[in-house]
């Protein structure tokens, strides 16, 4: 499985980023995290909330493995927020203060859209600490099911530490579309 996968990738001396978002009661985030950090992954992901962080920073003790939490996924809008009965505001703005109270709690950085990159890198508490950066989209190329994008040059532009780019490589020629980055990128 993946998470096999994974762990061959960190014995062959790669950086893993392990997306798994987790989220539960603090003694299950405890007890998974503790033996995930086992292998030594480099970037684990849990959901942003204090207390999940609070017991995955706990349970990764000493390990390398750095604990970065979800603000608000990429393909969702404020729209998707009212929803999930999330507290009106600007999204932005929410971002934001989910990740000072996600860096707070402990967490070694945030993932966070493109479009609330520069609000957090204000952030005193934040403008030091990592931030990955999903629904990145090259441009031309399609938005998917992605509401809050940018381009990777003005992801990195606007201080993303970490891009996540899927589907945009994924889908068709990979190499073909490594290279499409690493022009668009290069030309900046």
């Amino acid at each position: 499985g993946g998470l096999e996968l994974a762990c061959e990738l960190k014995k062959r001396g790669l950086h893993v980023f392990l997306d798994l978002k987790l989220f539960d009661i603090s003694n299950t985030i405890k007890n998974a995290v503790s033996g995930l950090s086992e292998a030594k992954f480099d970037f684990l992901t849990v959901q942003g909330d204090p207390q999940v962080i609070k017991a995955a920073v706990e349970g990764r003790g000493t390990s390398v493995t750095k604990i970065l939490a979800v603000t608000f996924l990429t393909s969702l809008n404020r729209k998707d927020l009212d929803q999930n009965l999330i507290i009106p505001g600007e999204i932005q703005n929410l971002v934001c203060s989910r990740a000072e109270k996600a860096i707070l709690a402990g967490a070694d950085g945030v993932i966070a859209s493109p479009q609330e990159l520069s609000i957090i890198r204000e952030n005193p508490l934040c403008m030091k600490k990592i931030i990955v950066t999903p629904g990145i989209r090259p441009t031309n190329s399609a938005v998917d099911d992605q509401k809050r994008v940018a381009t990777p040059y003005d992801a990195f532009k606007m201080g993303a530490s970490y891009l996540v780019i899927g589907r945009p490589i994924t889908k068709g020629n990979i190499r073909k579309n490594i290279q499409k980055l690493i022009d668009h990128l290069n030309q900046r």
